[in-house]
């Protein structure tokens, strides 16, 4: 059987991290399978789907790298996977059900069931449509604001057979007879996903879940409808660290967000990928490997939780294995902005001393603050360690004399300025760099002493000696 999955988000919204997840397992299981994975847009909420979010969420899926095989245009044309193009289609199967008796049409007042249903969650009972209507004939509907129910069958059992959880089975009496089409002539979730996924050839719904609840009604309609089933797979939900479900409050949500806090995509892909999945003890993926080791049983049934430190480890790991002419880039604009340097050169020569200790791409700010401005912070702990000492003053005047001297500036002919001053003074190395490094960048630890005075430059070093 040929493999079509689909990721079909709702644009109300940026791409979030579950979202983004289920479209990165859909598009690795169509990869994987040499199959196709289609992306469809769920608009009818009319209120509150946007073409802002439909941008959104393009962009999200683009910076993930995740191509779609079919699906609407980034060009903003509207096309046949915008729910909304496709409403006709949706009031084609609604008649045929109608016609077949699997379905009719309801005028009950929406106050009057709202009172219903508090009415039932006050008696400890199921908020079930009555079935007051069943017998109401197109005629009598006319005109009077009517919707489509689907006519539940009798004796109907609520088993779902999913490939992460095998059998699933719902009490049949939650079930009652849902709306399939409002009467404002959209369809609900359940009845347009049915029609899309069909007409479409979808042949694993792989999302997550919290749409579990609604495969029954999905089933039921499938087989209503005399239509082929797909393979279920529900994937659970992300948590935040705190064991809660993800939200905002725990930091960014969407997947943009964090191109915009300076993660790097193939990070956050492989993070995503390892979120409630895994292959061994194996941490770190490409995109090749992730395809041919995934497995929708390597899935956890488990909620996966997310964790922010796990996340900056992978992406200082990714930052440590990109070309470092990429990280300049992304670094520059944080550069221009922090300090109004638009010296290339120089930026390049900075970003580089800090490669591995940058964790997300706007840490540079922080780190390199000593390189833009005079105007740095000093670890007061270190400049009692290293500075307030008997030898300091001499072990720093004689550099800045030495240094004074050395051309070319480079960090071969610095070294052994600094080697042969702790020989002549029968100090250690260290002894020599460590006052140094204090006095030039205000803390204890920086990047290698020869090519942070290299990189400094003659007279920012020089300036910076004669002020100890």
């Amino acid at each position: 059987m040929s493999v079509r999955v689909r990721f079909a988000p709702s644009p109300t919204g940026a791409l979030h991290l579950g979202g983004a997840r289920t479209a990165l397992f859909n598009w690795v299981y169509a990869r994987i399978r040499g199959g196709k994975f289609i992306l469809r847009i769920e608009d009818t909420d009319k209120t509150r789907s946007t073409k802002e979010a439909v941008s959104a969420i393009f962009d999200g899926l683009r910076w993930l790298g995740l191509d779609w095989d079919e699906g609407p245009g980034e060009d903003g044309t509207y096309g046949p996977y915008y729910q909304t193009k496709r409403l006709e289609l949706y009031k084609k199967y609604a008649e045929q059900l109608l016609a077949e008796g699997s379905a009719y049409y309801c005028i009950c007042p929406p106050e009057e069931l709202e009172k219903k249903r508090k009415e039932a969650a006050k008696n400890k009972l199921p908020p079930k449509y009555d079935n007051s209507c069943r017998k109401l004939t197109p005629e009598e509907a006319k005109g009077k604001n009517a919707v489509v129910r689907f006519k539940l069958p009798e004796g109907v059992k609520a088993i779902v057979y999913d490939l992460l959880r095998d059998k699933v089975e719902f009490e049949a009496d939650l079930l009652d007879d849902f709306v399939i089409m409002k009467s404002d002539g959209f369809p609900t979730y359940n009845f347009a996903c049915v029609v899309d996924d069909h007409l479409m050839e979808i042949s694993h719904v792989i999302r997550g879940d919290d749409h579990l609840s609604n495969t029954p009604r999905q089933i039921l309609l499938c087989q209503s409808l005399g239509w082929k089933l797909p393979k279920f797979a529900h994937i659970p939900m992300i948590l935040g660290e705190d064991g809660s479900r993800l939200s905002k409050r725990h930091g960014a949500t969407s997947a943009i967000e964090y191109e915009k806090k300076g993660y790097l995509p193939e990070a956050m892909f492989n993070y995503l990928a390892r979120l409630g999945w895994g292959y061994r003890d194996q941490e770190i993926f490409s995109r090749e490997e992730l395809v041919k080791k995934f497995t929708i049983k390597g899935i956890s049934k488990n909620p996966a939780k997310f964790d922010l430190d796990k996340l900056n480890w992978l992406n200082g790991q990714y930052i440590r294995k990109a070309l470092p002419e990429r990280i300049i880039d992304l670094c520059l604009p944080y550069l221009e902005d922090a300090y109004d340097t638009h010296d290339f050169d120089y930026v390049s020569k900075v970003v580089r001393l800090f490669i591995d200790r940058i964790v997300v791409i706007p840490d540079i700010v922080a780190l390199s603050k000593c390189f833009f401005t005079d105007d740095y912070d000093i670890d007061s702990a270190a400049v009692e360690k290293h500075l307030k000492t008997e030898i300091a003053p001499k072990i720093l005047g004689e550099l800045k004399g030495r240094l004074e001297k050395t051309e070319p500036f480079t960090k071969e002919n610095i070294e052994p300025v600094f080697k042969t001053l702790a020989s002549e003074l029968g100090l250690k190395l260290g002894q020599i760099i460590h006052p140094c490094r204090v006095a030039l960048t205000g803390t204890a630890a920086s990047p290698p002493m020869y090519d942070v005075v290299e990189v400094l430059g003659k007279n920012k070093v020089l300036n910076r000696l004669k002020k100890q």
